[in-house]
């Protein structure tokens, strides 16, 4: 299958950009470029009004199978140029993009009439944010060893257990936890994926997880007893993994052209401080520049062949793999093209404020996690493996 753009999607290019250029002003000019990951605290009251803004529009949910809920319908194709205009106007990081490219999706696969009804028009409108309650301390990269459980009482379950590395905990209204509703069972059995709303003092407790950078971009999350209704059981009792995984797939797709163009600015100001401060004139610093943009266009022509229509089971681990370690690679570059000024901050250090950092010593500081977060390379290596190689299945201790 050939991807490209055509009449209709140059017009909805015309429409996004013209959208955009009218409606961010004002007070969401102050949060352009604002908040991707490691500032993902940036401006969040002014992020969560740009979600009602793009709501009211109905620009959220393109991708979703059907409108009705608020949301425009657009194309594959068209859903990557609003990614694209999206990213070159800078708007702000999405504050809802965990209710609309993880649960929206979720809900249409898996979930029934009433739960679509109820939650997919509050995620169109911008109203109500979502957080993904899956890791857990000892069930991070092998997902299936969590121990968070949830107990059946009358119409409701009583969720106790704790998650970990959740961004916008401390921001969401509603987070989808899987647990474990089946006593005794081990593993990927007896699980549920269950929506749980956030507002239960005394029942949840969500604490900042301070970082390299000095920010806390993710939470530690702790359920004691908390309710989830009955019928807010997505896909039904015990029949969590088949829909965490499907979940997980959703992960990747057009979101990743839209961070491509964010990695393409990055990179631009590398190149502009390397020329700036002379380390554009060392060849290897040079050779390793133009390896860099090599490399984004590779993945952006592979993104560009997964969506349009590519049959690869692996594709979205060998994306996750690529852009990992090219993100690392690149905060590295930041600072070697800073030479000897990239130990120092933007400011002077004062006792309330230890140390501050620039755009470049965070982007350093905070890809050392890409290849950590959203499945580490070890597990993307071992999904390769024995998903798309067919080699034997790494041995796994249960417990």
């Amino acid at each position: 299958m050939e991807f490209g753009f055509g009449d209709e999607d140059e017009a909805f290019r015309r429409e996004a950009r013209a959208w955009l250029a009218e409606h961010l002003t004002g007070e969401y000019t102050v949060a352009r470029g604002r908040g991707g990951p490691g500032s993902e605290h940036e401006d969040a009251g002014v992020r969560r009004s740009w979600e009602r803004e793009l709501g009211a529009s109905g620009w959220i949910g393109l991708g979703w199978q059907r409108g009705g809920y608020g949301n425009r319908v657009a194309s594959l194709t068209q859903q990557v140029v609003w990614a694209e205009e999206y990213a070159r106007a800078r708007a702000p990081a999405r504050h809802g993009h965990i209710g609309e490219n993880l649960l929206a999706p979720t809900l249409i696969a898996y979930g029934d009439e009433a739960q679509q009804r109820r939650f997919l028009p509050p995620v169109a409108s911008g109203e109500e944010l979502w957080c993904q309650g899956y890791s857990e301390p000892g069930a991070g990269s092998d997902l299936a060893n969590l121990r968070t459980s949830a107990v059946r009482d009358g119409d409701t379950y009583r969720v106790t257990g704790q998650k970990v590395w959740t961004s916008l905990a401390h921001e969401a209204d509603w987070c989808f936890v899987l647990a474990r509703t089946e006593a005794g069972s081990r593993r990927h059995h007896g699980l549920s994926f269950l929506l749980v709303p956030m507002d239960q003092p005394g029942r949840i407790e969500v604490r900042p997880i301070r970082q390299l950078t000095g920010t806390a971009e993710f939470n530690e999350v702790f359920f004691d007893g908390a309710h989830a209704r009955v019928e807010h059981v997505v896909g039904g009792e015990g029949n969590g993994w088949q829909v965490a995984m499907g979940l997980l797939a959703l992960e990747r797709g057009v979101s990743t052209l839209a961070q491509q163009i964010g990695f393409a600015a990055e990179l631009a100001e590398v190149v502009t401080t390397a020329v700036r401060t002379g380390a554009a004139e060392d060849p290897l610093f040079r050779d390793r520049l133009v390896r860099q943009w090599a490399e984004l266009r590779v993945m952006r022509f592979n993104a560009l062949r997964t969506l349009g229509g590519a049959q690869d089971p692996g594709a979205p681990s060998v994306a996750k793999l690529l852009w990992g370690s090219w993100h690392q690679r690149l905060g590295e570059l930041a600072l070697q093209a800073r030479g000897a000024l990239a130990a120092a901050g933007p400011g002077n250090w004062t006792p309330g404020s230890p140390y501050e950092l620039d755009a470049a010593q965070r982007l350093f500081l905070f890809s050392r996690a890409d290849t950590i977060y959203g499945g580490s390379d070890e597990i993307q290596r071992n999904i390769i493996a024995e998903r798309v190689l067919g080699l034997p299945r790494e041995t796994r201790e249960s417990s």
